[in-house]
C-alpha cells in the first residue's frame, strides 16, 4: 500500500500539470496570435489607410481592449470558480477563447465591409480577453492545490510555460507562412490560417481537461465551509487589499517587459529598423524555446530559496537589460537580435516562474480564485494591455528605442518595491489560509 501511494500521487499531479499546460498553451496561442497579427497585418487590413505607424497604433488599441476585458473575466470566473470549483470554469474559458479566435479567422476586412470590420474585430478581442481573464487563475490554482507543497513553485510554473509554448506555436506558424508566401498572399488570406487552426488545438485541450479531477484543497475547504454572505470579490477587496496591490505591482515589470520583448519587437524591427517580418518572428521563436525551459527552472529555484529573491533577479534584470535589448536590435544583426530576446525572456522567466505559486500563497482558499484573478488581471490593463500602445507611441514621439527601455526600467522599479515590501510566502500551507 505504501509503495503504490507515491506513484498514484505523482501520476495525479503530472496529469493535472499536463492538462493545465495544454490548456494554457492553447489559450496563449490564441491571445498572442492576435498580438503578433496586430503588429504585422491588422493595421493594414482592418483600419482606414493612412500613415503606417498610425494604423499600427489603432491595431494595438484593439489589442489593449482585450486586456480591459480580462479583469471582468477574472471577477466572473473567479466568483463561480470559488463557488463551483476550478475544473468547470477552465473548460468554459478554453471553449470561449477558441470560438472567438476561430471567428477572427473568418472576419471580413475594412476594404470589404468598412467600419464594421474593426468593430467585429474589437468584439471578438473582448471575448478573448474575458476568457483569458478566467483562464489563468484556474489553471495555476488547480496545479498549486494538487501538488506537493515543497515543490509548489516548480509544479505551478508549468502552466506559466504555456505562455512561451503558445507564443512559440503562434510565431512559428506565422513565420512559416511568411517564409513561404508572398506579402500579397499572406495579407490576402494566409494570415487567416493560424486563427482557423485554433479549432483543432481547442479540441485537444478540452479532451485533456475533461479528464482531470477537481482540486482536493478546494473540495476539502468546501466540505468544511460555512455559508458565506459576502461575494468572493467583496471579501477579497475588504480582507486582502494589500495582497491585491502586491500582485499588481509585481506584475508591472513582468507583464510590460514580456510584451516589449515579444510583440513590440515586431513593430520596432519593421517600422524603425526596416527589417522584414521574419527578422523579429524568428528571433522570438528562438527566445520562446529557451523561455519554455527557463520558467520551471526558476520555479524550482523559488522552492529552495524563496519567491522574493528569484522574482527580484528578474525585475532588476529586465530593468537593466531593456537598454542592452535596444542596442542589440539596433545592430540589425539577427544573431544579436535573437540573443537580445532570449536573455530578456530568461530574465522575465525569473518573475513568471515563481509568480503562480507566489500569488496563490497570497489568498485564502475560499476566495483564492477571485483573489489571484483580480490581482493578476487588474495589472494587465495598465501593464501588458497598454505596453504595446505606449511603446509604439514613445517610438513615434522620440524616434528611439531607448525611450521604450526607460519605460521598462520604470516598471521594474515598481515591481521591486512591491515584492520587497511583502513577506516571503513559499512556506505557507494553503489548507490553513
Amino acid at each position: 500500500m505504501t509503495t503504490t501511494e507515491p506513484v498514484r500521487t505523482r501520476t495525479s499531479i503530472v496529469r493535472v500539470v499536463g492538462a493545465s499546460l495544454v490548456g494554457t498553451t492553447v489559450e496563449w496561442y490564441d491571445f498572442f496570435l492576435y498580438g503578433v497579427a496586430a503588429s504585422v497585418v491588422f493595421g493594414e487590413l482592418f483600419f482606414p489607410k493612412g500613415e503606417e505607424l498610425t494604423g499600427t497604433l489603432l491595431s494595438f488599441a484593439t489589442f489593449a481592449v482585450g486586456f480591459f476585458a480580462r479583469p471582468i473575466g477574472g471577477v466572473v470566473f473567479g466568483h463561480f470558480g470559488d463557488r463551483l470549483g476550478r475544473k468547470q470554469l477552465l473548460v468554459l474559458s478554453l471553449l470561449m477563447m477558441g470560438l472567438a479566435t476561430f471567428a477572427i479567422g473568418l472576419l471580413p476586412t475594412y476594404a470589404q465591409v468598412g467600419a464594421l470590420a474593426p468593430i467585429l474585430l474589437t468584439v471578438l478581442r473582448l471575448v478573448q480577453g474575458f476568457a483569458l481573464g478566467g483562464e489563468w487563475g484556474g489553471a495555476v490554482l488547480i496545479v498549486s492545490e494538487h501538488g506537493d507543497p515543497a515543490r509548489r513553485g516548480f509544479w505551478a510554473s508549468w502552466p506559466q510555460a504555456g505562455a512561451p509554448a503558445g507564443q512559440l506555436i503562434a510565431n512559428g506558424v506565422l513565420a512559416g507562412l511568411a517564409a513561404f508566401q508572398s506579402d500579397a498572399a499572406f495579407n490576402a488570406w494566409g494570415w487567416r490560417i493560424p486563427f482557423l487552426l485554433s479549432a483543432v488545438l481547442v479540441l485537444v485541450g478540452l479532451w485533456v481537461r475533461l479528464r482531470i479531477e477537481e482540486s482536493p484543497v478546494f473540495q476539502e475547504a468546501r466540505a468544511k465551509q460555512e455559508p458565506v454572505d459576502k461575494l468572493p470579490i467583496i471579501e477579497v477587496i475588504t480582507r486582502y487589499p494589500r495582497e491585491v496591490l502586491t500582485a499588481m505591482g509585481a506584475r508591472m515589470a513582468e507583464n510590460v517587459s514580456y510584451y516589449i520583448f515579444t510583440i513590440v519587437i515586431a513593430t520596432y524591427a519593421k517600422e524603425h529598423l526596416g527589417m522584414g517580418k521574419s527578422f523579429a518572428l524568428n528571433a522570438v521563436l528562438i527566445g520562446a524555446a529557451v523561455h519554455f525551459f527557463a520558467i520551471p527552472m526558476w520555479g524550482a529555484l523559488s522552492d529552495r530559496i524563496g519567491r522574493r529573491p528569484v522574482y527580484l533577479i528578474g525585475a532588476v534584470g529586465v530593468g537593466v537589460w531593456g537598454f542592452l535589448f535596444v542596442a542589440l536590435l539596433d545592430t540589425k544583426d539577427f544573431a544579436l537580435a535573437a540573443l537580445a530576446v532570449t536573455v530578456g525572456l530568461v530574465l522575465h522567466g525569473a518573475m513568471y516562474g515563481p509568480q503562480a505559486a507566489f500569488f496563490t500563497e497570497l489568498f485564502g482558499t475560499r476566495v483564492r480564485y477571485s483573489g489571484v484573478s483580480i490581482g493578476y488581471q487588474l495589472a494587465s490593463i495598465i501593464a501588458g494591455g497598454l505596453a504595446p500602445f505606449i511603446a509604439v507611441a514613445l517610438l513615434k514621439a522620440y524616434d528611439s528605442g531607448y525611450a521604450i527601455a526607460v519605460y521598462v526600467a520604470v516598471c521594474a522599479v515598481i515591481s521591486i518595491v512591491a515584492v520587497t515590501s511583502y513577506t516571503e510566502t513559499h512556506r505557507r500551507d494553503l489548507t490553513t489560509l
